[in-house]
């Protein structure tokens, strides 16, 4: 189904990402889905690529959400000429835009984008860095020259986390903090029936506990999320090593690492993806939440969303001392914040054995001041204060 109609007055957003829509359920799809009750979305991906043939290079198009649209530029193998793959996404975008209306709003998670979209002039631009790209694996040298672009062209920006915002704060006078947030309800319905802050009514059958889990015996030490470079693989494993006794339940999809680089112990399970609605029937049949980071430049300022889901599920969480999870969730003590394998046994020990109804009512206190609603809602507030926002708001948002 394409977008509604422009005629009917809704501005269109034009989101360009470096992360697939249906890759896992992460910040730009919880705002974006929010956004789409205000502005017909599209959310353009980076280019596909398939051996040359006839109907090369091809923008696809799918709703995958009220309001939003997702299109991938599909392109023949890159052929070697810089700039090439630039060139053909240009006129792509340029007869996409003719059909449906020029983008009100560029709204940006890679500057790499702008090699392609830098000609368009939409009337607000903001900049969510929601991760410092250029620090990633096999990120692009131009990352860092794009950035100090988008940085110069952005009217907004907006940062993924507490460090990336102390880092980027002095480059743009307009620039806003908004660290992960959470969907509570969704992933309280993992809590226990009964305990302290359940979804489910006293009494309530709890969820269900998905077949792949029916075999592996507790205590479950678990992740979800995407499995890269960010991961500290060799702690995961030792860890694995010190207790046979417990399972590892791996949760989600392996990119840019070899099958052959994960750890295989008879107790590291590495079930693969699972859809947004599946993950709160995986949390509660977990002990604990396990956050094995690896402490390099690919994590530096990464602020991780599933330290709020895990502790919304009511699930005790151990992990790396990553800066956006030691502040705040390790100093309120909501998170037990470890540095070798020994002392994260020993952290998941105690986290599984104390009692958890005092930690749950500190995790509620903290999780009551914050949610996306409340994260979009104050990014409104400032895009309907800046001086571009004002053209492309008003009424249509009442």
């Amino acid at each position: 189904m394409p977008l509604p109609d422009p005629a009917a007055g809704q501005p269109l957003l034009l989101c360009l990402s470096h992360l697939r829509w249906d890759l896992v359920l992460q910040r730009p799809q919880h705002l974006l889905m929010r956004a789409a009750r205000h502005w017909r979305v599209l959310y353009l991906e980076e280019a596909r690529f398939e051996a040359p043939a006839p109907g090369l290079p091809r923008l696809d198009r799918e709703e995958v959400f009220p309001g939003i649209e997702v299109a991938v530029p599909v392109l023949p193998y890159w052929d070697g000429v810089p700039g090439s793959v630039e060139r053909q996404q240009r006129p792509l975008l340029d007869a996409l835009f003719a059909e449906i209306g020029q983008p009100d709003i560029a709204w940006y998670y890679t500057p790499l984008a702008l090699s392609f979209a830098g000609h368009l002039q939409p009337r607000l631009t903001v900049y969510d860095c929601m991760d410092e790209l250029s620090a990633f694996k096999d990120a692009s040298p131009q990352l860092l020259l794009g950035e100090r672009r988008l940085l110069r062209r952005a009217d907004l920006v907006f940062t993924g986390g507490r460090s990336l915002f102390e880092a980027k704060q002095g480059l743009h006078p307009d620039i806003h903090c908004f660290p992960s947030s959470i969907d509570a309800a969704h992933f309280a319905a993992a809590r226990r029936p009964g305990s302290p802050g359940a979804a489910q009514p006293r009494g309530a059958a709890p969820l269900p506990e998905p077949p792949e889990l029916a075999a592996l015996p507790h205590p479950r030490i678990g992740w979800f999320g995407v499995v890269d470079e960010r991961m500290d693989l060799a702690l995961l494993d030792a860890c694995a090593a010190l207790r046979p006794d417990w399972s590892f339940v791996m949760v989600g999809p392996v990119v840019k690492l070899a099958e052959e680089e994960l750890p295989r112990r008879p107790n590291i399970h590495w079930l693969g993806g699972r859809r947004y609605a599946e993950l709160p029937a995986q949390l509660a049949h977990w002990d604990a939440g396990f956050m094995p980071f690896a402490l390099n430049e690919a994590t530096r300022f990464i602020s991780p969303t599933k330290t709020p889901e895990y502790l919304a599920a009511g699930v005790p969480v151990v992990s790396t001392a990553i800066t956006d999870v030691a502040r705040p969730w390790g100093e309120e003590g909501l998170v037990e914040i470890i540095r070798d394998p020994g002392a994260a046994v020993a952290a998941l020990e105690h986290v599984m054995a104390r009692p958890r109804a005092p930690w749950l009512a500190r995790v509620d206190a903290h999780l009551a001041r914050i949610s996306w609603d409340r994260t979009w809602a104050a990014m409104m507030t400032l895009i309907e204060g800046s001086k571009a926002g004002a053209s492309v708001t008003g009424a249509s948002l009442a």
